[in-house]
């Protein structure tokens, strides 16, 4: 899987071939089809894979009591993990609609950002709720637009993504009523 996940830096997955990741393994294309039956096999387990270390190390960060420190952590751990694994997630977000089991991965990781935006709406004095002005939707719609946004930021710099990051962190205070 560390392969794969180089060789979507360096080739994107579309230019990836099995045998490229067999190569860069230093395993036969045999061997390799013994564990996974195709390249969407081999992406959809990086995916499962990148996916529950982003959570882990999201996890502690969506408990911070103090919500604009819990924003502001929340911010610099999206930076670092889009960092470290920006082309897994583009991959993620590209196939999401056409590979089912990457779709399900992205969207229940989704559903556990939207749950932890929520929480630190709420902590800031958003009224719980669905309504358009209460944290359940102001959270997907945050949760998206970070998401598309960090997209968009991380195909260009590490510069562009940081820019990315102060922006979203800006509207979700805003959003979360902490802007002063």
């Amino acid at each position: 899987m560390d392969t794969c996940e180089a060789l979507l830096a360096q080739k994107g997955y579309d230019a990836m071939t099995v045998g490229d990741i067999a190569q860069g393994a230093g395993i036969t294309r045999g061997a390799l089809y013994f564990y996974f039956g195709s390249k969407q096999e081999v992406v959809a387990a990086l995916v499962a894979r990148t996916v529950e270390h982003l959570w882990e190390r999201s996890r502690v960060t969506a408990q911070t009591e103090e919500p604009r420190q819990a924003i502001a952590a929340a911010m610099r751990r999206t930076v670092e993990l889009w960092n470290e694994h920006g082309p897994v997630f583009r991959t993620a977000i590209d196939l999401s609609l056409t590979v089912p089991e990457i779709g399900e991965l992205w969207s229940r990781t989704a559903e556990l950002f939207i749950e932890a935006i929520t929480a630190v709406l709420e902590r800031a004095g958003v009224q719980a709720g669905t309504g358009p002005d209460q944290a359940s939707a102001m959270a997907g719609a945050l949760c998206w637009m970070i998401e598309r946004t960090f997209y968009h930021a991380s195909q260009e710099s590490r510069e562009k993504l940081q820019k990315a990051s102060s922006t979203c962190e800006h509207i979700w205070l805003i959003s979360a009523g902490l802007t002063a």
